[in-house]
């Protein structure tokens, strides 16, 4: 068994999607993680899911004698790059950087709303005023990649409002318990 099909097989059989893994000549062999669609143990993935992937790896590449320095096994991270057709449907509706092969009207780089578009897939963006629509293929794209959703407004610890009585802050910090604002 080659060290990909080892990885692939090992990743899926504990319930994992794998995104992504590559191995540097120098030995390094990195496998990025994500759950699968509907994991009934979460949406993302934690740290105790890349050290039970970890464990489980080193047992099997060692039993297939598969060489490897060093082993890294992570989430894709915000930005997850898409590259298998069930993660376009996946993801399909939300935002995206696509970077194409080959230049289209001058351009390779889009950003926009991930649609799917009966066999194809379809990018609609908004250009300068104008909004757009880019049909593509899998086998147009360059890459792809989730365009990063950070929410800070559902902070736990807010600062009381600007025109908060003064007593305010006193009975914010303590309804924080012992972190200070």
């Amino acid at each position: 068994m080659n060290w990909q099909a080892a990885v692939e097989s090992t990743v899926t059989a504990m319930g994992y999607d794998l995104v992504d893994c590559e191995r540097s000549p120098k030995g390094l062999l990195r496998v990025y993680i994500d759950r699968v669609v509907d994991d009934p143990s979460g949406e993302y993935i934690v740290v105790e899911d890349c050290e039970r992937v970890t464990r489980q790896l080193q047992h099997v590449l060692e039993v297939e004698a598969i060489p490897y320095e060093r082993l890294e096994v992570s989430s894709p991270g915000l930005d997850r790059p898409l590259k298998k057709a069930a993660d376009y449907a996946r993801f399909a509706g939300q935002e995206i950087e696509l970077t194409l092969k080959v230049a289209f009207q001058g351009r390779k780089k889009y950003k926009g709303l991930l649609e799917a578009l009966g066999e194809g897939w379809r990018l609609v963006f908004n250009d300068g005023k104008v909004e757009q629509a880019l049909d593509f293929s899998l086998d147009e794209v360059k890459e792809a990649r989730l365009v990063p959703v950070v929410d800070f407004k559902g902070r736990r610890f807010q600062p009381p409002p600007m025109d908060a009585a003064p007593g305010a802050q006193a009975e914010a910090e303590e309804t924080d318990g012992d972190r200070k604002q």
